[in-house]
């Protein structure tokens, strides 16, 4: 049973949204009637803890590869409950993998293929979903790694998917090696990130407005696969540098290029909510292109959050450059932010603005 206290990750006061859905209570349901005793039970993507929370199994793992469910997980169970946050950490095998359907089909198809050398014939995945986030790519890839395919029907507008497993172990495609012309090094992309088989226009459009140095301290905030902190260090090589993201995939291939181009870096790699809870007065540059969305959810809250916390982690005088489409008006969010803000450049479809701190408080 989920518990009416659990909350959503960030905290916020008063908040109007649940965390948890249809299909949270849906896969409890099924799996209640389940007989888990001497079971090994995994949970993958659960998104604020509802499944991690409610569910009594003697051997369960969660798996997430995102801070915000990670520390969901932590707060809502009251440190009962933890997580792994790479695939490497999972171990043995698993009776039942209890999966709530991620919005990226690579990250979807990698997660399976390392599932493959964790299952034994016979083992169930139970997957969920809001019917109108069920995507039919889904179907092909649980039949070519796990087996054929069966569905609920659906409650509330929530549906399950089950799928026994009955094929053999497989190696993952992912991560993907990318070639980035000018840069010396491919990169190395893991299954979740962003654009992960092209380099972004917005990054591609950014690199080419870095601002002029030098800088002391620098921020790659939401740094994907690192390749603005990169050709940032390389542009201000006597830089700190920090990368920070809330997926732990996007912090592996920051890190694991980062060596690449520089093996006896002492970068910094932070996995966190945007930049909460870091440093505050501290940095002179920090680079950001944001997204404009979680999961399934459009929302400008992350970057409003981002740009809150550069704010706070940049010494007076320090800028924040961020990049976004030119429609999301990113200069009139920062400017209620820092007092004032300044459009470097623009093309077609983006906007570069920079916005500077000054010793005048205006949101934190």
């Amino acid at each position: 049973m989920i518990q009416p206290t659990l909350r959503r990750y960030p905290l916020v006061k008063n908040d109007p949204l649940q965390a948890w859905d249809a299909a949270d209570e849906l896969l409890l349901k099924h799996v209640a009637a389940l007989e888990l005793a001497g079971k090994r039970v995994l949970i993958v993507h659960d998104h604020f803890g509802a499944l991690t929370c409610s569910l009594e199994a003697e051997e369960l793992t969660s798996y997430t590869d995102s801070f915000l469910s990670h520390r969901a997980i932590q707060l809502n169970s009251q440190g009962a409950r933890s997580t792994v946050s790479t695939l490497d950490e999972l171990t043995g095998v698993y009776d039942f993998v209890l999966l709530r359907f991620p919005k990226n089909l690579s990250y979807f198809e990698d997660i399976l293929c390392r599932l493959t050398a964790h299952l034994r014939p016979g083992s169930l995945l139970i997957c969920a979903s809001m019917v109108k986030h069920l995507s039919v790519g889904v179907f092909p890839l649980l039949q070519k790694y796990i087996g054929e395919t069966s569905t609920s029907l659906a409650e509330k507008k929530a549906r399950l998917v089950f799928a026994e497993f009955e094929k053999e172990a497989v190696a993952s495609p992912f991560p993907l090696s990318l070639d980035i012309p000018g840069l010396a090094h491919p990169f190395t992309n893991h299954s979740n990130l962003f654009s992960r088989e092209k380099l972004d226009p917005g990054t591609k459009f950014l690199l080419q407005h870095l601002p002029e140095g030098p800088f002391a301290k620098v921020l790659d905030l939401g740094c994907g696969n690192g390749i603005l902190g990169i050709v940032a260090q390389q542009r201000y090589p006597d830089a700190a540098l920090t990368f920070s993201d809330e997926s732990r995939m996007a912090l592996q291939s920051a890190e694991t290029n980062y060596r690449k181009f520089f093996p006896e870096g002492t970068a910094a790699f932070v996995w966190a909510n945007c930049y909460e809870d870091q440093e505050r007065d501290s940095l002179d540059l920090v680079l950001c292109n944001p997204p404009f969305h979680q999961e399934t959810t459009v929302h400008d809250g992350i970057a409003w959050q981002m740009f809150v916390d550069a704010r706070r982690a940049l010494k007076v005088g320090g800028t924040l450059r961020v990049i976004g489409n030119s429609h999301l008006g990113y200069h009139l969010k920062l400017k209620r932010i820092f007092g004032r803000a300044k459009i470097v450049a623009t093309n077609d479809k983006f906007m570069i603005v920079d916005a500077v701190k000054t010793p005048t408080q205006v949101i934190q």
